[in-house]
């Protein structure tokens, strides 16, 4: 994803040019034009606003899978900090390992698994690619599958 993942291909896909997919997610061209470029990453909350606009899996748009999955829930933020504490100790790692292999810290980790904010769109990616678990199930978009099929694909 870190290249612009499936960005285009969805605003192709759909007719749109960069100017009514930054007006749909409330942005500057420019700044949704960097997104879709790879220059820079789209921050959590605008690709959960694409991924409901159109019902679409947030793997899909991370190009973790070429599966377009439809999803019609959002995120469920009870779900997300529960199912990061899940996965982070059915992998047997504690807060200090997860936030090595990020490269953060643990008070970070701790702030995902209680919910005091929303996992970042480059952690969210990093655990999903490297430990091939699917974003929406972190994001608790959807109950299954909670594994995907990641793309063999450079990033």
């Amino acid at each position: 994803m870190l290249n612009g993942g499936n960005l285009k291909k969805i605003r192709m896909e759909n007719n749109l040019s960069q100017n009514d997919i930054a007006k749909i997610l409330n942005v500057a061209r420019s700044g949704y034009a960097m997104w879709e470029s790879g220059y820079n990453i789209i921050p959590i909350k605008q690709l959960i606003a694409l991924a409901d606009y159109f019902h679409i899996s947030v793997d899909y748009i991370l190009a973790l899978n070429s599966n377009k999955t439809i999803i019609k829930n959002s995120i469920n933020q009870e779900k997300i900090k529960i199912r990061i504490k899940e996965f982070r100790k059915e992998n047997n790692l504690n807060q200090e390992q997860l936030a090595a292999s990020l490269y953060t810290t643990k008070s970070v980790i701790s702030g995902y698994e209680t919910g005091r904010y929303i996992i970042a769109t480059p952690f969210l990616y990093s655990i999903c690619k490297n430990y091939n678990i699917s974003a929406d199930y972190l994001l608790g978009r959807t109950n299954e599958p909670k594994n995907i099929n990641i793309k063999k694909e450079s990033c």
